[in-house]
This record gives C-alpha cells, sequence and structure tokens, in this order.
C-alpha cells in the first residue's frame, strides 16, 4: 500500500503540472502561434503515438531487468524537461519538441509504474489499486486545471507564464519517486531469459489488444474536444471550467468503478465506459450549445473513469505473470499505433468536412467496439 500511495502522489503532482498546460495548448496553438487544427492534429498524432510505442519496450526491458523504478524515474524527469520547451516555443516546431519529449517520458514510465502497482497489491484488489491510483492521478488534474484557471486570470493573455510554473509540481512529483520501494527480486539487474511470445498469449487478451486498436482509430486527443468548445464560442476560461468538470467527474468515478470491477467482472464495467464514449462523441457532433458541453464533459468523465483503471487490472489478470511490464506496454503500443492516424484523421475531417465529423466517426468506433468487448471477454 505504500508504494501504491507514493506513486499516486507522483501522479498527482505530474497531473498538476500536465493539466495547467494541456487546456489551453491548443488556444495556445492555434491563436497565438497561429497553427491550424490539422497541425494540432499532426502535433499530437505523433506526441501520443511516441508514448504508446514505447510503452512495449520500456515494459520488456523493466521485465527483462526486473527493475522498476529506474524507468519510472527516467520518464517523470522527461516529461518535466518536455514541458521547459513549451515555455520556450515560438512556433509550433518546439511545441511538438516539448510534447514529444514530454510523451517519451510517459512511455517510459507507464509499464513500469503499472507493473510496480500490479507488484504491490493484492490479489483481488488489483482493480482496487489501479482505481486508487488514477483517483490520484485524475486528483491531480483537477487541482491542475483549477491552478490554470486561477492563473489565466492573472496572466491574461501570457500563456508562456502558466508553462514556467508548471515545473514547480512536476519537479516535485519526480523527487518523491525516490522514496518509492521495489521488492526484491531476484537477480535484479540480471536480463530474465523469458522470451515474449505473441502465440502464447491469452485468446481474449489478444482479442482485446486487437479491438482496443479499433477503438483507438476514432479515439482522437482530447485536445479536439476543447477545440469544438472554442469552435462553439466558447472563452478560454470557460473551456478550461469545461474540463475541471469533466476530470472531477473522472476523479469521483475512476476508484468505484475500479472497485466495482473486482466484483461484477472486468467486462460488464468496460463495455458501459465504451457506450458513455460512444454517447458522448455523438453529442459533441450533435450539440450547438455551450450548455450542453456541461453534461458532454460530465459524461466523458464517466467514460475515462469506467476504462482507464479497469483495463489496465484486466491486462494484469490475463497477462502471463513474467511478463505483465510488456504486456501492458504492448497494450499501449497497440493504441499507439492507432492514435497517430487517429488525430491526423481527426484534424483533416474537422478541415474538409466540418466540426462535426471527427465527433461521429468516433461515436461509431465506440460502438463497434463495445459492442466487440463484450463478444471476446467472456467470463471477465
Amino acid at each position: 500500500m505504500f508504494n501504491i500511495i507514493l506513486l499516486g502522489i507522483t501522479s498527482l503532482l505530474t497531473d498538476i503540472s500536465s493539466e495547467m498546460v494541456y487546456p489551453i495548448l491548443p488556444v495556445f496553438l492555434v491563436t497565438t502561434l497561429g497553427a491550424s487544427p490539422a497541425i494540432l492534429g499532426f502535433i499530437e498524432g505523433i506526441a501520443e503515438s511516441l508514448a504508446s510505442l514505447l510503452k512495449v519496450f520500456s515494459g520488456y526491458f523493466s521485465d527483462r531487468l526486473k527493475l522498476r523504478k529506474p524507468f519510472a524515474i527516467l520518464g517523470y524527469a522527461s516529461s518535466t524537461v518536455g514541458k521547459l520547451f513549451l515555455y520556450l516555443a515560438g512556433t509550433w516546431h518546439l511545441v511538438l519538441l516539448g510534447r514529444s519529449i514530454d510523451r517519451f517520458g510517459k512511455g517510459v514510465r507507464t509499464a513500469p509504474r503499472d507493473a510496480l502497482i500490479a507488484e504491490s497489491s493484492r490479489q483481488g484488489k488489483r482493480g482496487a489499486a489501479f482505481g486508487l491510483h488514477r483517483a490520484m492521478d485524475t486528483l491531480g488534474a483537477v487541482l491542475g486545471v483549477g491552478l490554470a484557471y486561477i492563473l489565466l486570470t492573472r496572466v491574461k493573455e501570457d500563456l508562456r507564464k502558466i508553462f514556467l510554473f508548471s515545473l514547480i509540481p512536476a519537479v516535485l512529483g519526480v523527487l518523491v519517486l525516490f522514496f518509492a520501494k521495489e521488492k526484491k527480486k531476484e537477480a535484479v539487474g540480471v536480463i530474465d531469459k523469458s522470451r515474449f511470445r505473441w502465440q502464447a498469449l491469452d485468446k481474449r487478451l489478444k482479442l482485446f489488444l486487437i479491438f482496443s486498436f479499433i477503438f483507438t482509430l476514432g479515439n482522437s486527443s482530447n485536445q479536439f474536444l476543447l477545440l469544438r468548445a472554442k469552435n462553439l464560442g466558447s472563452p478560454l476560461p470557460l473551456i478550461i471550467l469545461f474540463y475541471l468538470a469533466y476530470n472531477i467527474i473522472y476523479g469521483l468515478v475512476a476508484y468505484p468503478a475500479s472497485w466495482l470491477s473486482d466484483l461484477l467482472g472486468r467486462k460488464k464495467v468496460l463495455v458501459l465506459g465504451y457506450l458513455a464514449y460512444a454517447a458522448v462523441y455523438f453529442g459533441f457532433a450533435i450539440n450547438n450549445s455551450l450548455g450542453g458541453l456541461w453534461l458532454l464533459f460530465g459524461i466523458y468523465g464517466l467514460y475515462s473513469g469506467f476504462t482507464e483503471g479497469v483495463e489496465k487490472a484486466l491486462i494484469v489478470d490475463v497477462a502471463p505473470q513474467q511478463l505483465r511490464a510488456t504486456v501492458i506496454g504492448l497494450h499501449a503500443t497497440f493504441v499507439g499505433i492507432g492514435l497517430f492516424p487517429a488525430s491526423l484523421l481527426a484534424g483533416l475531417f474537422w478541415k474538409f468536412l466540418g466540426p462535426s465529423a471527427p465527433f461521429y466517426f468516433g461515436s461509431v468506433m465506440g460502438l463497434v467496439s463495445a459492442a466487440g468487448f463484450w463478444i471476446v471477454l467472456a467470463e471477465l
């Protein structure tokens, strides 16, 4: 439990930093730097794909070296450096560099950190452990978005000052992580000779990975939700409050949903989450009022709360014990393969077919994935 709480504090501080930046980034790109929605999609596609593609490699080497903590520290430190480049950015190219370094850090840390959470939790309580971590992570997001709103009222149009302030909690998060403890393992630092083989994976896990990829094709960056709010005439402070509402709901739901998956099974909770995603993306496609965005961002928080922690608990349940970090990373890689075309397509759909088009597409992919998960996740 000590490690779970400590890792939760690190994620809380890091998310304070990240979410101070995230909701203002699309407006900064489009308004301050003059970038187009297509450029936004390109940047987010590259950055998020890089993060996800790296997770399988960091997970693989974490398993083979039997080390978790050093990978996590490197990852969180890299994300801190990436935010410095956002402060220095005068063109969208430096934003791309900063986001890529930030997401590189996420790619390096996620699978080893999640494996450390799994190894620090008791059998039958993994859903609750991951849910608690997600809840603390999302509490950080709530605090970060709240700080962004407060700072925005002070700095007005000088958004770079917010980027600079975001470095403070990021550095603190890295320092806290040094106090985490790894369980002693045999031959720590010595390469394990076990090998990853796709054929050896549980059939349900393989199908889950495939449908995760299909879903990702319609799951463009959250930046497009914020850009949609701006498209409907929302001022930046209100956009931040919409994003705050999303994170509050997400944070409130993450732990109970993951705990519920321990009792009712992963499948029911996951499918409910993906149906919520399909509904909210359809809502973003047809909604034309600012008032409706409060409801939509709230439902989007339900989707995140019902899926993220539960997915990780499911993977740990089904993955071979000696390959946990590898399989967690493999899931992220399947997602990453789809993230670049997803965000790029969203930007192109927006440009050539109108702002509603990427959300119609995402809604359809959410329905397809919910049906697929219901069929393949038998007995979970």
